[in-house]
């Protein structure tokens, strides 16, 4: 079907009901539905969408041209309605805009004013969504003089009813060589794409993309059409077949990208009733569902359809970047004289740019595809690679076979590149743009688009693996080490640079599978090894960080760090310090190449003290850790010399002591106990009735560096942890972690570690301080009452990923206390909620990990029944996750 086989139009139909007197705004709408629906009709259908689109368009012509028709016009030989813009090349989504010029040979003054604003008006009244203007042509001349995007428009339009010859007389003075020449055009439209790239970061893999203006987006496909109409005179894209500039299977790729790209814009046009050009997540899961994708156990049927996306935009990209190119060779730099440096037999420097000698290097050595990116990242001064060489790159990748993988030219010269001390990750990003990468390393290419479907990866698999590989590399570079000082150092003293680099390419390899992907990484990661003939030790240390990428991250968040069982425990993991080195290096760039706005010095203060505090575990030798007695003795004797010299008496430290139980000694530094017994001695002395506490104060231990420590001491009483967290959260505090103690004799010993809600540490702020005590204080009189927090309204994004609360029990042996998970959509009130429960359920609160990830918390909590036993009635776990349920629906 193509558009002229859609009779969209019904002339006679019209011309009877018109003639039968029925009001033409009731016609005119009436055919302007029917054609809405039968084009809706035909696209839920499946039908193929160009026709859709250029039918609508043909369809919208003869509507305007009858409408015409019923006004009558003077000096009708001097005017001509033109379609221009999107409208002009003949294409029209449900709801684009409809632009119209009106073209006069020259000004009648008020002739036709008043029948032109009953057109116009009529037209709004049909529901038509026009955009119009009025112009002379030597307006036109002068309006494209001073606005590129008036030149583009005017250079697309079509003549929809007069004389066609006024066109022709207002292209022939608009594209005139004296009104943006081919030179200052093509820059001026480069320029305009590399700002609208910018605007989108770049990327072409956003998560909430615009199918339009998005890099390889339709405008990246009509930028090419404007500078080949404007230089070549081209009428359409396959014309640059003709001219040679496009192969024609790298047309039938950009054709039928362009038809994906038109088929979602269409359906997010029917979806919203409006014009929407933004693939928002709601709608891309009723596309998936309109495409007829379907939820496997693999993937979700809208990581399907993002994945097709993904990669053809990936398509186009390459294929706008080829032809930019070109036109910049042809039309700017044409009359450069050549500087030409070879390389070598096979390669050869053109302009900073790398070609082949001829057109038969990759047919007569293939390994040439893979050593033409290890020029390139051993010779920085390369700009890049020629448009015609990167046409052959594209061509002949097709023989990167089974053969061509296990040849030891490809794979040396691959470890040879990976060793490489300049832009490994630019190359590596031009092979996955060529599509050499994922045709190498096949475990890339199933990865190549793959999103996932959640507000923490910001970043599809393919795109979140190549940015750790270039964090990697950038602990190498002098600002790493204000950055990432710890990373910096081990990246300067790894043995084997290129073993992280390889960890880092395989860590998320096998996402997508089904299964754990840790595990599954592991199989590809080894057989990477002994295919690039890598020694038995560097494959068994590779598969070990991609099958423990997980652990340093999930132990610094997730468990108790100060506590010396839990450093023992992962240093058995861990084995020795290469290990451990490899490892930090590996979790400090994943997680900042996973979401940016999780990198803070919070996390980072938490990596860093379980790196110290293993690495020192591991010089003492795991097989003698510290003995929890000693443990306790060694900081009180610390403490208590630091406590005299501040001049409070040991006999005021024992009594105040006398309130704690060891495992506060345990848990707590020096540094803090010093800091809690002071304050509380000196609190008491001044206000002996006051029996409630108060500290603010940034941190500089090595455990919390990064974030404030809020210290509450007070007598134990209901909702005091739910109080506590209300007041912080309606302070606009995210915790980050609390330290909970209750002693035996019911004295609360309670440290909060909190940032503002811009990430930042409180500092040094009196004002903010004095807000935070005297609300901390007036909550904390009165518990009970002060348990709800202001709700806000939830972001467009959140309420698309619904309100799913996932609790989990977790009881091990040996443990005297229960582990509680919350996993929920962030959002005010949830610490203050479950702290309600716990206290309406006699719950005591132990302990608690604060994770916010993205827009996702993953809270643990651990937990006592009221005889300091772990949960283990069925009854009493049901209650305390339906409570929670409950309340966190609110």
């Amino acid at each position: 079907m193509d558009a002229a086989e859609l009779e969209l139009w019904d002339p006679a139909s019209i011309e009877e009901r018109l003639a039968n007197g029925e009001p033409a705004i009731t016609v005119f709408k009436d055919a302007l539905n029917n054609a809405q629906q039968e084009l809706d009709r035909l696209y839920r259908a499946g039908a193929e969408i160009s026709p859709l689109i250029t039918g609508r368009a043909r369809f919208m012509d003869q509507l305007i041209k009858r409408a015409w028709q019923q006004f009558d016009w003077q000096h009708p030989e001097d005017i001509a309605l033109l379609a221009v813009g999107g409208y002009g090349r003949g294409e029209l989504h449900p709801h684009s805009d409809i632009d119209l010029l009106l073209l006069m040979r020259k000004d009648h003054g008020n002739a036709n004013r008043q029948t032109l604003s009953a057109f116009f008006t009529f037209l709004w009244d049909i529901n038509l969504e026009i955009g119009q203007s009025l112009r002379t042509i030597s307006q036109c001349r002068d309006e494209a003089i001073k606005d590129i995007t008036v030149t583009t428009s005017l250079m697309e339009s079509r003549t929809i009813v007069g004389p066609d010859s006024l066109r022709d007389e207002m292209i022939t003075v608009t594209q005139a060589d004296d009104v943006w020449p081919a030179r200052e055009f093509f820059t001026a439209k480069r320029d305009e794409q590399i700002a609208r790239h910018k605007k989108y970061y770049d990327i072409d893999y956003a998560l909430e993309p615009n199918v339009k203006t998005s890099p390889g987006g339709l405008r990246d496909i009509q930028t090419i059409g404007w500078i080949a109409k404007r230089h070549y005179d081209a009428d359409t894209l396959q014309d640059l077949v003709e001219l040679g500039f496009l192969q024609p299977y790298e047309y039938e790729q950009l054709r039928r990208g362009e038809a994906l790209l038109w088929k979602l814009r269409y359906g997010l046009h029917l979806l919203a009733g409006r014009k929407e050009d933004r693939l928002l997540f709601d709608k891309q899961r009723d596309l998936a569902s309109m495409f007829g994708y379907e939820d496997d156990k693999k993937s979700l049927a809208v990581e399907k359809l993002m994945q097709e996306y993904y990669r053809a935009v990936a398509m186009l990209r390459v294929l706008n970047d080829v032809l930019l190119q070109h036109f910049d060779e042809v039309i700017l730099r044409a009359s450069e004289k050549a500087e030409i440096t070879k390389i070598n037999s096979r390669f050869q420097i053109r302009n900073n740019y790398i070609e082949v000698c001829n057109d038969n290097v990759f047919q007569k050595f293939p390994f040439a595809l893979m050593e033409i990116f290890v020029l390139m990242a051993q010779n920085p001064e390369i700009k890049g690679v020629r448009a015609s060489t990167i046409r052959l790159i594209r061509e002949y990748r097709t023989l990167i076979d089974d053969k061509f993988r296990n040849d030891i030219r490809n794979t040396s010269l691959f470890m040879e590149l990976m060793r490489s001390p300049h832009d490994l990750t630019a190359q590596l990003r031009r092979m996955a743009r060529y599509g050499v990468l994922g045709r190498y390393l096949p475990e890339f290419g199933a990865i190549t688009g793959k999103m996932q479907h959640d507000l923490f990866h910001i970043y599809t698999v393919d795109a979140h693996t190549l940015q750790v590989v270039e964090n990697m590399k950038r602990f190498r570079q002098p600002e790493a080490e204000e950055n990432f000082p710890i990373a910096a150092h081990i990246a300067h003293r790894l043995p084997k640079i290129e073993l992280l680099y390889i960890a880092g390419l395989y860590h998320d390899i096998a996402k997508g599978r089904g299964g754990d992907h840790s595990t599954l990484g592991m199989v590809d990661a080894n057989e990477f090894c002994q295919r690039h003939h890598l020694s038995a030790w560097d494959a068994k240390l590779v598969s070990w960080l991609i099958g423990k990428h997980l652990l340093m991250s999930m132990t610094a968040q997730r468990k108790d760090i100060s506590d010396p069982e839990v450093i023992h425990d992962f240093a058995l993991e861990v084995g020795d310090k290469l290990h451990l080195d490899y490892l930090y290096a590996l979790t400090v760039a994943d997680i900042n190449a996973t979401n940016p706005t999780l990198w803070n010095a919070w996390r980072a203060s938490l990596l860093r003290q379980l790196y110290l505090s293993t690495k020192k575990a591991l010089r003492r030798g795991l097989e003698n850790p510290i003995d929890r007695a000693d443990r306790i003795k060694d900081k009180q004797e610390s403490a208590l010399l630091k406590l005299r010299d501040k001049g409070i008496d040991d006999k005021m430290v024992q009594s105040i002591w006398q309130n704690t139980d060891d495992e506060y000694f345990v848990r707590e530094s020096a540094a803090n106990i010093v800091w809690h017994t002071e304050s509380i001695a000196r609190h008491l002395k001044e206000h002996p009735d006051q029996t409630t506490l108060v500290l603010v104060q940034d941190t500089a231990d090595t455990l919390a560096e990064g974030a404030t420590h809020i210290f509450i001491y007070t007598v134990n009483r209901s909702y005091l942890f739910a109080s506590s967290a209300a007041a912080m959260e309606q302070l606009g505090l995210n915790i980050q972690d609390a330290r909970i103690f209750t002693s035996s004799k019911n004295y609360c010993m309670n440290t909060y570690s909190v940032l503002e809600g811009d990430g930042t540490p409180i500092g040094d702020n009196p004002r903010r301080i004095k807000e935070i005590k005297q609300l901390l204080s007036e909550y904390l009189a009165e518990p009970s009452a002060h348990l709800r927090v202001a709700k806000k309204r939830q972001s467009r994004k959140l309420q698309h990923f619904g309100q799913q609360i996932e609790t989990d029990l977790i009881n091990r042996d040996g443990q005297n206390w229960s582990t509680l998970e919350v996993n929920c959509i962030d959002k005010p009130g949830i610490l203050a909620g479950i702290g309600k429960v716990f206290a309406e359920q006699s719950i005591q609160l132990l302990n608690a990990r604060i994770a916010t990830l993205g827009e996702r918390v993953e809270d643990l909590f651990f937990i006592a029944d009221a005889n300091d036993q772990p949960i283990t009635d069925e009854a009493q776990i049901n209650r305390l996750k339906e409570a929670l349920q409950q309340e966190l629906s609110l």
